[in-house]
């Protein structure tokens, strides 16, 4: 109950004391990136080709999307004063991309994979992307028909609490992976700008769980994600860790909500259970000292030879000893994390 106080006053909501328990063996910390190491505001930064045509296209399938960069895409159509217009037949493929018929021809919008499935070669664009995903970026390439018209780089900036939530997870010897759904390159640029171990990338939102089934061989698994996607990853992890901005879905999922969106705050919440259960040891072992002395004494065991105990005493010394424990329980209130 101490434990799960000071997490709430620390904008730390832990569900239960099971919750609390699984957190103290954490061996791997997973975490999603969109929105949970970056601050999950994307921003369009470069448009490779005409920029016109790339972001009318773009932002006319995208108007149809639910994905997170569709936001960032139809935010630089309405700064360039670029019309939406009207698409038919509009098809979303996990993992790949988008399409559309867009006035009587097909328009694509997507990642390599989605252009190397309806055959159309972008080896032109391939340095240009992999200088922008080298930079951070995630890259979306733009189509028409059976024509490649160019490029838009978004970045998602990473938290300024991520690169310290990190370090502190390795100081306490805690490896780190992050999964995605992006790109190699652009995955690995952030990973390295925030000091996480390991990434895996390319991941389709259905398959992260998976990964963290797989991880767990290695110990217990934390998952910290916000995202509908998210959402059977926390219910895989021992312990899934939800962002207070998250979607219902995941702070249904998770153990714990971070209120306040920071990751310092994962950190606490692992150190918080370690010390609850430090001083419940604590406290069990030296009421087990305390009983196993007095009882014999007070039962006239030792009078034999002069060691008695008054009952009046007696009742004040067990007294006291459950005082002891109570105290010594919320002082874990004003102990540091």
């Amino acid at each position: 109950m101490v434990g799960t106080g000071r997490g709430a006053r620390m904008g730390i909501l832990i569900k239960s004391g099971e919750v609390l328990e699984a957190a103290r063996d954490i061996k791997t910390v997973v975490f999603d990136k969109t929105g949970t190491i970056t601050e999950g505001k994307p921003v369009v930064t470069d448009v490779v080709g005409d920029k016109q045509d790339v972001l009318s296209i773009a932002a006319a399938l995208e108007a149809q999307s639910e994905h997170p960069l569709a936001t960032a895409i139809l935010e630089a159509a309405d700064e360039n004063k670029i019309s939406v217009d009207k698409v038919n037949d509009f098809l979303a493929i996990e993992g790949k991309g988008i399409q559309a018929d867009m006035d009587g021809s097909r328009a694509y919008v997507g990642n390599t994979a989605l252009f190397n499935t309806v055959g159309l070669d972008i080896t032109s664009l391939t340095e240009e992307m992999r200088r922008l995903e080298n930079e951070g970026k995630t890259v979306v390439i733009v189509g028409r028909s059976k024509q490649i018209l160019g490029l838009i780089a978004i970045q998602d900036t990473p938290k300024t609490s991520s690169a310290a939530a990190i370090a502190s997870l390795h100081k306490h010897s805690i490896r780190t992976v992050m999964i995605t759904g992006d790109n190699e390159g652009t995955a690995r640029a952030i990973a390295k700008q925030v000091g996480i171990d390991e990434v895996i990338a390319n991941v389709l939102p259905g398959d992260k769980a998976d990964h963290v089934k797989a991880l767990q061989a290695g110990g217990k698994v934390a998952f910290v994600g916000d995202g509908i996607n998210d959402a059977p990853a926390l219910a895989q992890a021992d312990l899934g860790i939800a962002m207070g901005s998250g979607t219902d879905v995941a702070i249904e999922a998770g153990g714990i909500v971070l209120v306040r969106n920071d990751l310092q705050d994962a950190v606490k919440a692992l150190r918080l259970s370690q010390k609850t259960f430090s001083r419940i040891k604590q406290n069990l072992f030296w009421a087990f000292a305390y009983n196993t002395a007095g009882i014999p004494i007070a039962a006239g065991i030792f009078s034999g030879i002069g060691l008695t105990l008054n009952p009046a005493i007696a009742g004040l010394a067990m007294a006291f000893s459950s005082v002891s424990v109570v105290l010594s329980s919320l002082l874990l209130g004003k102990s540091r994390l």
